[in-house]
């Protein structure tokens, strides 16, 4: 027989805001390179082949960069006493199945996406992903649940139903 599960160890207050504090630095500092880095070389090299639709994507990028840093700072806030104790760490960013792994996901796409569409325009179309992705969010988490739950059943009340349609019965049929 297998020793019984072990308690997952849990983390302070400190370390989970100390650990935000480090994730939102790396996944904003992610997007500055990967800005930066198809910037400089779109700028160098591409700069004549620039259309309005190129820079409507590096906008709709920028966007979603802003929206997830701000997002993520936003549920990992911290709440301080009047006399500046940690009550409240915020939000575990690194926590698995959470609100942050999957903004942080957003990031890493739209990183990749900016990264990769250096070499080529086409790889613009990775960003189709991201809706993909919440419609298949919403639907294993939200409305498949919703549309295929079974019905609730109410044994206590459907046994005194049941007697009460039988007493029903029995007079009827005397």
């Amino acid at each position: 027989m297998p020793p019984p599960p072990k308690k997952a160890p849990t983390k302070g207050a400190k370390q989970i805001l100390s650990e935000n504090t480090a994730t939102v630095l790396f996944y904003r500092n992610m997007a500055l390179a990967a800005t930066a880095f198809y910037g400089i070389l779109t700028g160098a090299l591409y700069y004549d082949q620039l259309t309005g639709w190129i820079i409507f994507l590096n906008v709709f990028v920028l966007v979603i960069y802003i929206g997830c840093y701000r997002m993520m700072t936003y549920i990992s806030r911290p709440t301080y006493s009047d006399n500046s104790q940690l009550i409240d760490p915020g939000l575990d960013l690194n926590m698995e199945g959470g609100m942050g792994e999957h903004v942080k996901d957003i990031v890493i796409l739209t990183s990749i996406t900016h990264v990769l569409a250096v070499a080529s325009n086409y790889f613009w179309l990775l960003l189709v992903l991201l809706p993909l992705r919440a419609f298949w969010l919403l639907w294993t988490n939200i409305l498949g649940p919703w549309f295929f739950q079974e019905a609730p059943q109410d044994t206590e009340q459907s046994e005194k139903k049941q007697k009460k349609l039988e007493r029903k019965m029995k007079r009827y049929q005397q």
